[in-house]
């Protein structure tokens, strides 16, 4: 009975890929709507300028988001990525100390510190069974400890060929794009078109089934948080190109968002099928709407505020069972006839 449960999972799993997801939809045709109304209200949060600028930082958010996703796919929330980020930010503008030549050995030292801090994630959160958040909320404190240590707490120049390669363009585009571009297509095709990508979406939907069945749930489980880790830490290295003299606390500003873009593009956070597209283009949504929001003239501390909201609202749209609400809102229970 359980084999049976498990393939109708996955049958349900590969035939809505057929289907376009009602989440594409909805942040596709509000992200056309932002930008219209923007043209009209704020002509300057669409001016060439403007978009050439939030580009690199929209992709950076979708990166990301994209590593959250795998998380939360997993029925988890990584409340690490911030430490994660930042550590990839320090790690790849002090250890090179402003020489271009020793930027690939910091590079792959941030990836180093990636794998160890994503693998220790997984190994509490599946073997050990602690809860994703308290599990990655002390590994951020354990990042930040990290990013304490290679930094001393003050920033640093990044090198000019990181700062070249992420931080600047080709044929008007901005290089951060690209690698959004290649870390959508690579999340995509493993997740969708590959047998293990299909097996890890099937655990997230249902993993007592799955681990009935025979599929390795643990092993998943605990790379989602690695997988999530190295992308946290492509973010880090782009956005310390990308930002001239990066803080010490560069991560913290996508912890929220991270979070809002997976949920806005209809990922459900209990887990389950996500939807990578989506995501992508609810981060270009989150960060354009901030932009339009300060092109307005509103303080800068609305920010946070406007990221809450467009959280509370993806969660209220795809977790709330709106027809149930609508029934007992608005259908009235039949009366009964008093007997004579």
């Amino acid at each position: 009975m359980l084999t049976d449960v498990m393939k109708r999972d996955t049958n349900r799993l590969t035939t809505s890929r057929l289907r376009v997801a009602p989440g594409f939809v909805a942040i596709a045709i509000a992200t056309i709507a932002l930008f219209s109304v923007g043209g009209v209200l704020a002509p300057s949060s669409i001016s060439h300028s403007a978009i050439i600028g939030m580009v690199p930082f929209a992709a950076v958010l979708a990166i990301a988001g994209l590593g959250q996703m795998l998380v939360v796919q997993q029925g988890g929330i990584d409340l690490s990525v911030a430490g994660g980020i930042s550590l990839a930010v320090v790690i790849s503008t002090h250890e090179p100390a402003g020489d271009s030549s020793k930027l690939g050995s910091a590079i792959l030292m941030a990836v180093a510190f990636a794998l160890a801090a994503g693998l220790v994630n997984g190994i509490l959160v599946s073997l050990l069974r602690l809860n994703s958040i308290i599990a990655t909320l002390g590994m951020n404190a354990l990042l930040y400890g990290a990013v304490f240590a290679v930094s001393g707490g003050t920033p640093r120049s990044t090198t000019a060929l990181l700062a070249a390669v992420a931080g600047g363009s080709t044929v008007g585009i901005p290089n951060a794009a690209f690698f959004a571009v290649a870390a959508l297509i690579v999340v995509s095709v493993l997740t969708k078109k590959t047998v293990a990508g299909r097996r890890f979406e099937a655990i997230g939907a249902n993993p007592a089934a799955a681990r009935a069945v025979g599929l390795r749930v643990r092993v998943h489980q605990t790379l989602s948080f690695v997988w999530a880790q190295l992308l946290y830490c492509l973010a880090g290295v782009l956005l310390a190109g990308i930002t001239n003299q990066p803080t010490a606390f560069q991560g913290d500003s996508l912890l929220l968002p991270s979070v809002a873009v997976v949920v806005l593009a209809g990922t459900s956070l209990l887990g389950g099928r996500g939807f990578p597209i989506s995501t992508v283009i609810a981060a270009l949504f989150l960060l354009q709407l901030q932009q339009f929001v300060l092109a307005l003239g509103v303080d800068t501390s609305v920010q946070t505020l406007v990221q809450a909201i467009a959280l509370a609202v993806g969660v209220s749209l795809y977790s709330v069972n709106w027809s149930s609400v609508r029934r007992r809102l608005f259908v009235r229970k039949p009366t009964q006839a008093i007997p004579a």
